[in-house]
């Protein structure tokens, strides 16, 4: 009695419990108990799909979540017959499995097998629990619960999403990403195989940490896919042979200094973070412009350069295609610091801005404008600008001074049209940097001397080869427009704005393309020209501690800086040999991946040429010098040139007076007469000396070898047959050609009887 007793007892104890277990397992899961993790893995790839940069958890974790619908089915199979084989047919617990591993721990004495189903791992993953016989238990109350509730595809994606699969990644997709640079969505047999090899011990069968054990799991696993029949034997046969490992691609952190950059938009945005964003840079143009950048700086190490930067834009969306912000992002002082978008002074790459803006007040690229020693009075006191050649070059055309980076015409126009017009044309061409009111900058912003950065400066010149219209970066395919304290934009964040007319902007791109536009002051030979249409431009900021660059073609734009983060200037290096020819070597790089395309040109938009004098910039007359010029509809030249006569030069007063301030002979290599001597007898038969001219004053061209730096030796009244015979400081010159020697020299020439002598000046011995 007592035995039945005891017996009642202990059944109706055993129906209690499972009664209070049935009970338990019937109550509705927690809502927030299947949510995907909070801040998952963030993925940023380049254009082709590269991996550039992936973010992780707060706990240090990869991790990204992936539907079942878009996994490779293989990983089903695979992990079912690693981790679960008869996962379809238990209700959360296989019995005999668990019968199995008790029998088996028995006789071993210790714990073998744990009989973990999927349900239970995946209920351990929701549920941290020690791993112990209390711990298991209610491992196993909850995979009764989950399955009860749950359909077994919901299991098995919350497994598979959540199983840890060693160096910290989390889940199938990131774990095929970092072994394989792939995606669960397309991975092979034996990746499958060894995924599902790795949820056993992921610390010690990665492949990253024993690639031998990797591939011991793998065979075990695929021997098991043959057993259930979901692989045949040649398909395991094939698995077996594949390697280990195909990329440690997801350890990839390239582009850092853009990566940084994006990633802080992103945040700041308050975008949600996770999944895989594509962006446009293009990682082999990357890695080369990185490569160049270190050489910049190794080669010009002699000369105090420490750091330089680039980057690339795509012309028609505004893709970043590569982003250098340092020669070593490693490096411990101060790798980390980005010139892309540090703001420093430009100098001369703001003026193709104001001559644009000037084109638009009626000005064209043949106006003369003065290169003379002037002193402006401005709120801040005299402001006397300089020429980098600390040289005056009297009147010269607007071509000729923009194409030469003369800084005098320069400020002239800035005083003409005011400086808050030009920061208003900045501001519209997306130089955010320039926060500050145009009494702050003056007449110097015509120079460079506000702080933009190489971004704003690559999307300013982007928007000049875009027919004048600013338009956005776009930093990836899922990122808002660049923001910008641009003002009267009333489009909304991120429309196009007008910076110039489009024949304004086509005119200043045949300038900046114009190799002898550029003769005057950088010489024949420069790093800016390419064996394609671009139009380039240099800049240096005051005490040479900042070098630019910028070059602009149809499909592209680059844009360089070469200097010392901390300021410190450079050895004499200017933005034609410092970052001139990182320029070129950078933008013939990118053509060799991104089409260069054609430039907008005058004569498509209707402009026609006009012949015009050189030096007064009106049409040609008949004793002109002459040169073509382009001019937009409704702008050709009314007036001809009444400068020259069959007498010689006359310049008006004022064009005189430039040119006897500068000390310049006007255009006298071409053989034109002084302004100095312009009233003068020409038409006298006595004899004498027409080049060189008495009171000339020659200097050398930058870059041309002194051997190729003459003056023609002419003169005329000559009686007779009379041979002329030449002298300079008294010696003997053979031939009609004189070598320019720097110093003042006395010319003589004898015709017989007849002599004349003249002096004149050389400056400028390189």
């Amino acid at each position: 009695m007592r035995r039945r007793r005891v017996v009642l007892g202990a059944a109706g104890a055993t129906l209690a419990l499972a009664a209070a277990v049935a009970v338990w397992v019937a109550l509705p899961l927690p809502g927030s108990l299947l949510d995907q993790p909070a801040g998952p893995t963030l993925r940023l790839l380049d254009r082709s799909g590269a991996p550039l940069r992936t973010t992780r958890t707060g706990d240090g974790a990869l991790q990204q979540w992936i539907p079942l619908a878009e996994m490779d089915p293989s990983l089903l199979v695979a992990f079912v017959a690693a981790e679960d084989r008869r996962f379809y047919g238990h209700p959360g617990v296989d019995v005999k499995a668990l019968g199995r591993a008790l029998l088996t721990n028995a006789r071993a004495g210790t714990v073998v097998s744990g009989a973990s189903t999927i349900p239970m791992q995946l209920a351990r993953l929701l549920h941290p629990m020690p791993r112990s016989l209390p711990g298991k238990v209610v491992q196993a109350l909850w995979a009764l619960r989950l399955d009860a509730h749950l359909s077994k595809q919901v299991i098995l994606e919350q497994y598979l999403n959540r199983v840890p699969l060693g160096q910290g990644a989390i889940g199938v997709e990131e774990a095929a990403a970092l072994y394989f640079g792939a995606s669960a969505r397309d991975v092979s047999t034996g990746q499958a195989a060894l995924l599902a090899g790795l949820a056993g011990a992921p610390s010690r069968d990665n492949p990253l940490v024993s690639q031998a054990g990797a591939v011991e799991r793998r065979a075990v696993i695929l021997t098991r896919m043959r057993r259930a029949g979901t692989v045949s034997a040649a398909e395991a046969e094939q698995a077996v042979q594949e390697a280990p490992v195909i990329a440690s691609a997801r350890g990839a952190f390239v582009a850092p200094h853009y990566t940084a950059a994006l990633l802080q938009r992103l945040s700041a945005e308050g975008r949600e973070p996770g999944g895989a964003v594509r962006t446009p840079l293009d990682l082999p143009l990357q890695e080369a412009l990185e490569a160049e950048v270190r050489h910049t700086v190794q080669t010009m190490r002699a000369q105090g350069v420490k750091h330089a930067a680039a980057v690339v834009l795509d012309n028609a969306t505004g893709g970043i295609l590569a982003w250098v912000g340092s020669p070593d992002f490693y490096e411990p002082k101060s790798g980390q610091v980005d010139m892309v978008i540090s703001p420093r002074q430009p100098g001369s790459t703001l003026k193709p801005f104001l001559y644009g803006l000037a084109f638009d007040r009626g000005y064209t690229p043949a106006s003369v404008l003065p290169d003379i020693a002037t002193v402006y009075q401005t709120s801040t006191g005299p402001y006397a600008p300089r020429n980098y050649d600390r040289r005056f070059h009297g009147p010269v055309r607007a071509r000729e001074a923009l194409g030469s980076s003369f800084n005098l015409p320069a400020v002239e126009l800035a005083s003409r049209l005011g400086p808050a017009e030009l920061l208003l044309t900045l501001q519209r061409a997306g130089f955010a940097s320039l926060d500050r009111d145009a009494t702050h900058y003056g007449l110097g912003l015509a120079l460079g001397n506000g702080d933009v950065t190489l971004l704003e400066l690559a999307n300013g010149y982007r928007a000049i080869a875009g027919g004048g219209v600013w338009k956005p970066v776009l930093w990836c395919e899922r990122c808002h427009p660049v923001r910008s304290r641009r003002p009267e934009r009333s489009e909304g964040e991120g429309a196009a704005l007008r910076v110039m007319s489009e024949g304004s902007a086509a005119l200043v791109l045949d300038i900046l393309a114009d190799p002898v536009a550029r003769i005057p002051g950088f010489g024949p030979v420069t790093p800016l020209e390419f064996p394609f249409p671009a139009a380039a431009k240099t800049g240096t900021s005051r005490h040479f501690t900042d070098n630019w660059a910028v070059a602009v073609t149809g499909g592209f734009t680059v844009a360089v800086w070469v200097g010392n983060f901390d300021g410190r200037p450079m050895e004499g290096v200017s933005g034609v040999t410092g970052a001139g020819p990182l320029l070129h070597r950078a933008t013939l790089l990118t053509a060799r991946r991104h089409e260069p395309g054609v430039l907008q040109t005058p004569e498509r938009l209707g402009a026609r040429p006009v012949a015009v004098c050189r030096l007064s910039g009106m049409r040609a007359g008949a004793y002109c010098p002459v040169s073509s010029e382009w001019f937009l509809p409704g702008h050709s030249p009314g007036d001809s040139c009444d400068w020259h006569g069959a007498k010689g030069l006359a310049l008006p007063a004022q064009y005189a007076d430039w040119a006897q301030q500068a000390r310049v002979v006007v255009a006298g290599v071409t053989g034109e007469r002084s302004a100095a001597r312009a009233s003068g007898d020409t038409g006298s038969t006595r004899f004498r000396i027409t080049s060189p001219a008495a009171g000339d004053v020659y200097r050398f061209v930058p870059g041309v070898e002194p051997r190729y730096s003459t003056i023609g030796l002419r003169a005329v009244g000559a009686s007779g047959a009379a041979r002329i015979r030449w002298f300079v400081d008294g010696r003997a010159v053979a031939g009609s050609r004189l070598p320019l020697v720097s110093g003042k020299h006395r010319v003589r020439a004898d015709a017989g009887k007849q002599s004349d002598e003249v002096e004149i000046e050389v400056i400028g011995l390189p």
